[in-house]
Protein backbone atom coordinates (compact mmCIF):
# COMPACT_ATOMS: atom_id res chain seq x y z
CA UNK A 1 0.00 0.00 0.00
CA UNK A 2 1.11 3.35 -0.84
CA UNK A 3 0.70 6.60 1.31
CA UNK A 4 -1.12 9.88 -0.55
CA UNK A 5 -2.30 13.37 0.53
CA UNK A 6 -4.65 15.64 -0.37
CA UNK A 7 -3.60 19.34 -1.02
CA UNK A 8 -6.52 22.29 -2.23
CA UNK A 9 -5.63 25.51 -3.10
CA UNK A 10 -7.92 28.37 -2.89
CA UNK A 11 -10.71 28.49 -0.35
CA UNK A 12 -11.91 27.14 3.09
CA UNK A 13 -9.92 23.67 3.07
CA UNK A 14 -6.86 25.20 1.32
CA UNK A 15 -3.72 23.14 2.18
CA UNK A 16 -2.37 20.04 2.48
CA UNK A 17 -3.27 17.35 4.25
CA UNK A 18 -0.80 16.21 7.40
CA UNK A 19 -2.37 12.85 8.13
CA UNK A 20 -1.83 10.64 4.44
CA UNK A 21 -4.42 8.11 3.31
CA UNK A 22 -3.04 4.70 2.04
CA UNK A 23 -4.47 3.62 -1.09
CA UNK A 24 -3.48 -0.23 -2.47
CA UNK A 25 -2.93 1.58 -6.42
CA UNK A 26 -2.53 4.48 -8.18
CA UNK A 27 -6.20 3.80 -9.46
CA UNK A 28 -7.72 3.51 -6.12
CA UNK A 29 -6.54 6.81 -4.92
CA UNK A 30 -7.38 8.66 -8.39
CA UNK A 31 -11.18 6.90 -7.48
CA UNK A 32 -11.18 8.40 -3.94
CA UNK A 33 -9.76 12.02 -4.84
CA UNK A 34 -12.67 12.06 -7.43
CA UNK A 35 -15.16 11.01 -4.86
CA UNK A 36 -13.53 13.91 -2.62
CA UNK A 37 -13.76 16.31 -5.24
CA UNK A 38 -17.03 15.37 -6.16
CA UNK A 39 -18.51 15.79 -3.02
CA UNK A 40 -16.66 19.30 -2.72
CA UNK A 41 -17.35 20.80 -5.79
CA UNK A 42 -20.94 22.44 -5.32
CA UNK A 43 -20.16 24.56 -2.46
CA UNK A 44 -16.90 25.73 -4.02
CA UNK A 45 -18.37 26.41 -7.86
CA UNK A 46 -21.19 28.65 -5.63
CA UNK A 47 -18.16 30.76 -4.42
CA UNK A 48 -15.51 30.99 -7.05
CA UNK A 49 -15.15 34.01 -8.31
CA UNK A 50 -14.69 35.29 -12.27
CA UNK A 51 -11.15 34.34 -13.47
CA UNK A 52 -10.23 32.53 -10.51
CA UNK A 53 -8.95 28.92 -10.23
CA UNK A 54 -9.56 25.90 -7.17
CA UNK A 55 -7.60 22.84 -7.10
CA UNK A 56 -7.38 19.68 -5.93
CA UNK A 57 -3.89 17.39 -6.01
CA UNK A 58 -3.46 13.88 -5.00
CA UNK A 59 0.67 13.99 -3.82
CA UNK A 60 2.63 10.48 -3.21
CA UNK A 61 4.74 9.77 -0.25
CA UNK A 62 7.24 12.58 -0.42
CA UNK A 63 4.79 15.22 -1.42
CA UNK A 64 5.20 15.57 -4.90
CA UNK A 65 2.00 15.79 -7.14
CA UNK A 66 0.80 12.34 -8.69
CA UNK A 67 -3.06 13.64 -10.18
CA UNK A 68 -4.77 17.34 -10.29
CA UNK A 69 -8.14 18.25 -10.39
CA UNK A 70 -9.15 22.21 -11.57
CA UNK A 71 -11.63 24.31 -11.52
CA UNK A 72 -11.27 27.35 -13.64
CA UNK A 73 -13.86 30.20 -14.02
CA UNK A 74 -13.17 32.30 -17.19
CA UNK A 75 -15.16 35.48 -18.21
CA UNK A 76 -15.20 35.76 -21.69
CA UNK A 77 -16.42 38.87 -22.60
CA UNK A 78 -14.06 40.83 -21.21
CA UNK A 79 -11.84 42.82 -24.40
CA UNK A 80 -8.03 41.67 -24.72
Amino acid sequence: MSLYYFRISHGRYSGAADLGSEFESRDDAWAEMTKVCANLVSGISRSLKQNAQWQMELLDEAKKPVFRIRLTAESLDQPL
